[in-house]
């Protein structure tokens, strides 16, 4: 694709990336990606913010080239290092031999480990500006981990434009590349946002409390389409899904499940018969048939969590790990968790699924629950009394 003029003087160079359906080994890219790069000539001094994947040098060169000569390239602004954005900047400097780097302190190692050799960058800090001339000037926003802690955002005051990188990003590619020419693409833009930044909701304030005095005209990030009909909606979501829940005295207990023929379902509704016999307020949740955003968002505000599956192949099955996978970077420390699940010959699941949760810091004090293929009576009853052990535990935790 060639290169988009975003206003007068700043072009998107980046490149398409339609194919993709996996991002980063974990990441669902079912519309594809954009790695987007911008070149800034309204100056005296030409600029380019951040590069774009290895794999895609030569398109990103060429569409620098059919604009300006590399070697006339003053600065390669860096706003994070991740290779995705980083991947072209060793062969883009040997291209452009008169660009200086343009970095935030905390990534001055790690541009020295992408490029392993030695190259000395203009390091900024939050508030710092540089002048490119005929009163073109960037301002550059101290951003850290979001969603590492290397990352910063740059603001090309004359144009209202800020350069975010990941941050508002969206793995989706369309070459109409604008957000009002785009089909609906808001499940990408909040499954983006649960999977990357949710994580770091303390930084998205501190970083929305920023970028809203700024209140930037465009918003181009480096994934996805670039924001300009209205900016400020799109922060106004990620400030919505970063505000934590106001404190509620009511007990909560989460119970997921993942079953094949139904028996470790029927053990989740039992569990949960148990628990709110006991006055625990209780959610049961299919994990293969619920979202991942809304299932984090709960566990964050329950009490405790019970976690079932059946057991395949000697192992809990992958809707399970892929939610539990998804929970280390969350505060857990003191939750209540248990685990349960019906098995065909060998039962491991449950076993795994208690060893996962005393890694995440749950509070495991139940054994797994462990049921036979079809759950008698008498297991059925197991599983209510297990409901209201885990009851008895969440208030006991409260008090």
């Amino acid at each position: 694709m060639r290169p988009v003029e975003i206003t007068e003087g700043v072009h998107w160079v980046g490149v398409l990336d339609p194919q993709l359906r996996v991002f980063d080994i974990i990441m669902k890219a079912d519309h594809g990606t954009t790695y987007n790069s911008y070149l800034l000539t309204e100056g005296e001094k030409i600029a380019v913010v951040d590069t774009v994947k290895a794999t895609f040098y030569e398109e990103f060169l060429e569409n620098v080239r059919s604009i300006v000569d590399p070697a006339d390239v003053s600065y390669v602004i860096v706003n994070h290092t991740e290779p995705d954005h980083s991947g072209s900047l060793d062969r883009f400097l040997r291209e452009a031999p008169n660009a200086q780097v343009v970095c935030d302190r905390q990534c001055r190692n790690f541009v020295k480990n992408i490029l392993n050799r030695d190259v000395e960058p203009i390091l900024v800090q939050d508030g710092d500006t540089l002048d490119l001339g005929k009163g073109v000037v960037l301002r550059f926003v101290h951003a850290p981990f979001l969603h590492w802690p290397d990352t910063m955002f740059t603001y090309l005051e004359k144009d209202g434009i800020l350069f975010t990188c990941d941050f508002l990003g969206a793995h989706y590619c369309d070459d109409r590349l604008f957000d009002d020419l785009v089909d609906d693409y808001s499940h990408a833009f909040e499954y983006y946002y649960m999977v990357i930044f949710r994580p770091f909701k303390k930084y998205v304030l501190e970083a929305l409390d920023k970028v809203e005095r700024l209140n930037p005209r465009i918003v181009a990030p480096s994934h996805g389409p670039v924001l300009r009909s209205n900016p400020r909606a799109y922060m106004d979501k990620y400030r919505q899904w970063s505000s934590h829940p106001a404190p509620d005295e009511e007990k909560k207990l989460l119970v997921f499940y993942a079953s094949a023929y139904g028996n470790t379902a029927a053990l989740a509704e039992k569990i949960a018969e148990g628990a709110r016999s006991e006055g625990v307020r209780v959610t049961v949740m299919d994990v293969a048939a619920t979202e991942l955003g809304l299932m984090i968002d709960r566990i964050e505000a329950a009490d405790g969590i019970a976690v079932g599956s059946a057991t395949i192949n000697g192992d809990a099955v992958e809707p399970v790990w892929y939610l539990l996978s998804h929970l280390a970077t969350l505060n857990l420390k003191g939750k209540v968790g248990a685990a349960f699940g019906s098995y065909g010959w060998s039962g491991e699941a449950p076993k795994l699924i208690a060893e996962r949760l005393r890694g995440l810091k749950f509070k495991v004090e139940e054994e797994p629950l462990r049921v036979n293929l079809v759950p008698t009576e008498g297991d059925l009853e197991k599983a209510v009394e297990m409901g209201k052990r885990l009851a008895r535990s969440l208030r006991e935790k409260g008090g």
